[in-house]
């Protein structure tokens, strides 16, 4: 399989929404992606973008030329994406923050979470970012797993804390 790893454009955003709800399920929550496609658009591509995100897409067997009657289709499908945004440490500066890594269903097990990864990891480097961070489910093994390899820092001090306003 040719995977290519781009930078997310704005005509990504419905399919990127998809795999958001695809990992909703997965993550046994499918009724708390609440953010609409306008608003999440609007948060990286609107005047002050808020997200940046790296998709892995393949060419699409079944694309067409745009002639006749039939619509065109895309020439690619986007099998999964990496979106990250700047969080600011006072104890360390800017760092990545990984949002979210998803790869469709069908396509795991093909190396793409890795190119993904490597990817962002080339962003932070360019960026200068002295870290990347992100949350992992404890009972997602197959993540947990991905992550090890990478010899990520497991932290078991903090505490997740939110407050909805």
């Amino acid at each position: 399989m040719s995977v290519n790893i781009r930078r997310a454009k704005k005509e990504d955003c419905p399919r990127l929404l998809e795999l958001i709800k695809e990992l909703a399920v997965y993550e046994k929550a499918p009724n708390d992606v609440t953010v609409t496609l306008e608003h999440f658009t609007e948060s990286g591509f609107g005047k002050n973008p808020v997200w940046w995100a790296f998709v892995a897409s393949t060419p699409n067997p079944f694309s067409t030329s745009g002639e006749g009657e039939q619509s065109p289709q895309s020439s690619e499908i986007i099998l999964g994406f990496a979106l990250y945004y700047i969080r600011y440490s006072t104890w360390k500066g800017q760092a990545m923050y990984l949002e979210d890594i998803i790869v469709t269903e069908s396509a795991r097990g093909k190396g793409i979470g890795k190119l993904l990864m490597d990817k962002l990891i080339e962003e932070a480097k360019e960026k200068k970012f002295n870290r990347i961070i992100w949350q992992v489910l404890n009972w997602n093994e197959p993540g947990i797993n991905f992550y090890k390899k990478y010899n990520a820092d497991f932290d078991a001090e903090w505490v997740n804390c939110s407050i909805y306003v």
